[in-house]
């Protein structure tokens, strides 16, 4: 026995709703949100958790003018920006120019009220934009049947913010971690490469192309049509994508000229306007957008459809889209965050961009979350709060009753510049060589994203790329990490042999690692591994006497373990006794003791043969190979006699 006086607790087991309360706190709120002020008295309780919902009241109460500088300027510099984004993401949606100024206008004032992010700035994005079209133009041409498309989309919008909405109240977060940073950076390379593709049709002054998103079909369907090239807009699109990259260029050498780049899509539009009104462009074969009335959204609850025949297709791209904005709009928010010291609820983001498109469905709005760019240009012009996000709110407000009819002679042409600049930015070669460097699983994650999207379409590139990462998870399950320990020298710890070859191995003991929860998924697998590992040894042992009489199990990297895992233990001790070889326990977490002790494992094996340390276990095994080496040389010395 060992003489240290700390001994494994084998106190009385948790009851049932003890431990079942445990797991549901860890499961749904890791972040304890209430811990803050559950000791407060009631009202001042009410107070907080007003605040924690609505976190408008975190920042409104303290607002000034020093701040509201900052937000201002903020605010009117992302419209800028929101307009031409507004009406080219619509147009790559397939839909009326109109709605993409609509959704900068509603959905940024409740942002304002339920989101937590001080930087984040609300619009539509290119890729969700894009998936819309491709699965509900799927099931209804946005050509033959405008209006009922429409209505589609809204309806999908409509199940995002449900689905958002469910999330965050449920606390089912956990949902988003499955597209990894990994999946991310290939979806959005491989959208951004689709989309700049489709711009071409703009580029070039196409009126015929294919519905189909894939490289292939692209760059097909442009030679097809080669006879419908126009070379004025190909020259005005090139002029405008030089402007656009040039103004980037000056962003990335000097910052401090970020608003240059900020300012160029609305220059572009401007320029544009102008030279389609006096040039005359239509006649020239130059396109424009076309009519754009006056006035704010109007309602379109009337307009969801839950037709069972176009069920299917509005929930498919709502579910999508909406898990996609999901981990865009809160990574962005997390990344500037980070950069300022400052933390943003997953969950209340999941509920804001809930609630905006649920909102936003009801009010000619398709759906919105926090893209890069715009949150980015926020960021570097200084806002300080979610206030900028209500001056968008108000100068879209003025642009919809006041200017909406002036951007009617935008070409199309310049509406494709704009797009191409955007995406250029997004395709991140750094980063995925930076996978390729670091984890090649995790590159061949990004890439199946990255050309399923390009090469075949946007979900199957999707579900590619995440049926990979969850395939590696379930190998990380099904093999899990083990390893030898050893001995380091002049000290008392024991760490892998294969990361430290200086360590020594102990004579006649054996210690493993076990470093993951113990399941049936992996039992045979740890089984079949704990016996290769003696038999590795008693191969490489020197002598006959240098066997193997004692395997160590450390335990503290198992947080769980199920009956199957128990039995597996059960049989390993069974063969380990025909072997002649005696199995401890080194230190398991008290999840995985009381099911060992529910089991009646620990009676079966003994409490002696658990220890706190691997230093305990292997004074203790030792103290049994001395005492068995007297017994036989007792025995030994009686025999001669």
């Amino acid at each position: 026995m060992t003489n240290s006086s700390h001994m494994v607790n084998f106190s009385a087991s948790r009851r049932f709703s003890t431990t079942f309360k445990s797991h549901c706190k860890e499961t749904f709120f890791p972040d304890d949100p209430f811990h803050k002020f559950k000791n407060d008295k009631p009202w001042l309780k009410t107070k907080k958790t007003i605040k924690y919902f609505l976190p408008l009241f975190e920042w409104l109460p303290n607002y000034n003018l020093r701040l509201l500088r900052y937000d201002l300027l903020a605010g009117i510099t992302i419209t800028s920006l929101a307009i031409p984004q507004g009406i080219s993401y619509a147009k790559l949606a397939q839909l009326p120019p109109i709605i993409g100024l609509y959704s900068s206008f509603v959905p940024p004032f409740v942002y304002a009220i339920f989101g937590s992010s001080k930087h984040l700035a609300v619009g539509t994005v290119a890729a969700c934009s894009l998936l819309i079209a491709e699965t509900i133009g799927a099931k209804v041409s946005p050509k033959d049947d405008p209006t009922l498309y429409l209505h589609l989309v809204f309806t999908a919008t409509f199940f995002t913010g449900i689905f958002q909405t469910a999330l965050g109240f449920l606390r089912l977060g956990i949902l988003v971690d499955f597209l990894s940073h990994s999946t991310i950076t290939g979806f959005m390379g491989g959208t951004a490469i689709i989309i700049c593709l489709q711009q071409l049709k703009g580029i070039f002054g196409l009126k015929h192309f294919t519905s189909h998103t894939d490289v292939v079909s692209v760059i097909r369907a442009v030679f097809s049509y080669r006879k419908e090239w126009s070379w004025q807009s190909a020259v005005v699109g090139v002029v405008f994508l030089c402007f656009l990259q040039l103004t980037r260029y000056l962003k990335q050498r000097k910052p401090k000229l970020f608003w240059i780049s900020a300012m160029s899509p609305m220059v572009v539009v401007v320029v544009g306007c102008l030279f389609a009104y006096f040039a005359h462009a239509e006649k020239h074969g130059i396109a424009i957008v076309g009519d754009l009335k006056k006035g704010l959204n109007p309602p379109s609850i009337q307009y969801l459809n839950f037709d069972g025949r176009y069920l299917p297709a509005t929930m498919q791209a709502g579910i999508i889209t909406g898990l996609i904005a999901l981990a865009e709009g809160i990574a962005i928010g997390r990344s500037f965050a980070i950069i300022k010291n400052e933390q943003t609820d997953g969950n209340k983001e999941m509920i804001a961009f809930g609630f905006m498109n649920i909102i936003g469905s009801f009010t000619s709005c398709y759906l919105t979350t926090g893209p890069f760019s715009k949150t980015a240009v926020n960021f570097n012009a200084g806002c300080r709060t979610a206030m900028s996000n209500v001056v968008m709110g108000f100068c879209m407000m003025l642009t919809l009753l006041l200017l909406a009819p002036l951007f009617s002679y935008t070409p199309l042409v310049a509406l494709s510049a704009i797009i191409m600049s955007a995406m250029l930015g997004l395709i991140n070669y750094e980063e995925m060589f930076h996978l390729f460097k670091v984890d090649k699983f995790d590159f061949c994650i990004c890439m199946a994203a990255f050309l399923g999207v390009s090469f075949i379409s946007m979900d199957v590139g999707l579900m590619l790329s995440v049926g990979l990462a969850l395939l590696r998870a379930l190998l990380y399950v099904a093999r899990p990490a083990t390893c030898k320990l050893g001995k380091i020298p002049n000290s008392t710890l024991y760490r892998d042999t294969e990361q430290y070859p200086g360590s020594t191995g102990i004579q006649g003991i054996l210690v493993l690692q076990l470093g993951s929860p113990i399941y049936f998924a992996n039992c045979s697998y740890i089984r079949e591994r704990i016996l290769r590992y003696i038999q590795e040894e008693q191969d490489n042992s020197d002598s006959k006497t240098d066997i193997i009489e004692h395997l160590l199990l450390e335990l503290s990297g198992v947080s769980s373990i199920d009956m199957t895992g128990i039995e597996t233990f059960v049989e390993v001790r069974r063969i380990l006794e025909a072997k002649g070889i005696k199995l401890a326990i080194v230190n398991p977490r008290i999840e995985v003791l009381e099911k060992m002790t529910l089991a009646k494992f620990t009676d079966s094996i003994g409490k002696e043969s658990f220890y706190l340390s691997i230093e305990d276990a292997i004074q203790g095994c030792r103290f049994s190979l001395n005492t068995n080496k007297g017994t036989e040389e007792s025995s030994n010395n009686q025999a001669v006699a």
